[in-house]
């Protein structure tokens, strides 16, 4: 096994064994379900219309994942970063063609499984499932999360609760992301920052 390799794999063991604790033939079995890749800045790993196959686990990059809306405005659903799993799971657990798109907006290194391959997992390793149920789950609170700051916060708390729980990528992302993501026009974020800015003084 090449270095890279081994530092990829101590990463993901790392990763598991936070919430569920594999037996080494479970970890093994899941290591060599997974493809590792490199992805280039840009790059997609997912474009509406396709279908999702697969789930991926970031080494290193950070991603997002939008959809365009009926105006043709970018619509940022989420951002993933180092190790967190991200797909796209309606597309994925219902098979049909997605509308989002999962973009790369650093040059990345992800680990890659596909369904047929997971499902598989899960028949035979019920850890391995539970592990997954728990990521999904996680997600789905995110998720909840951010609705409920979206309908209950004011926008300025809103700006300050996302840069309080994610200051370990605002700073690697575009600021017009950031306001995509957050339900912001671009000039409406400027114009929060120099108020916050102002008032410091």
């Amino acid at each position: 096994m090449s270095e890279l390799h081994s530092s990829a794999k101590t990463i993901l063991k790392s990763y598991t064994d936070r919430y569920v604790k594999l037996s080494e033939e479970e970890s093994e079995a899941l290591w060599n379900a997974l493809t590792y890749r490199k992805i280039a800045r840009k790059e997609y790993l997912l474009e509406p219309g396709q279908t999702c196959k697969s789930q991926y686990f970031i080494l290193e990059g950070c991603f997002r994942t939008y959809y365009i809306d009926q105006k043709g405005n970018e619509q940022i659903m989420h951002f993933a970063i180092e190790h967190w799993w991200m797909t796209d799971y309606d597309s994925l657990n219902n098979q049909q063609p997605s509308e989002m798109f999962i973009q790369a907006l650093e040059p990345a290194v992800i680990l890659q499984i596909d369904l047929d391959a997971l499902n598989n997992l899960f028949d035979q390793y019920p850890k391995i499932d539970r592990l997954f149920r728990i990521i999904a789950e996680k997600t789905f609170i995110a998720a909840q999360r951010r609705l409920q700051h979206m309908l209950s916060l004011r926008r300025e708390e809103m700006l300050d609760t996302f840069q309080a729980g994610s200051f370990s990528f605002s700073d690697r992302v575009p600021q017009y992301m950031i306001a995509s993501y957050l339900g912001f026009t671009p000039e409406f974020l400027s114009m929060i920052r120099a108020k916050k800015r102002n008032e410091k003084k």
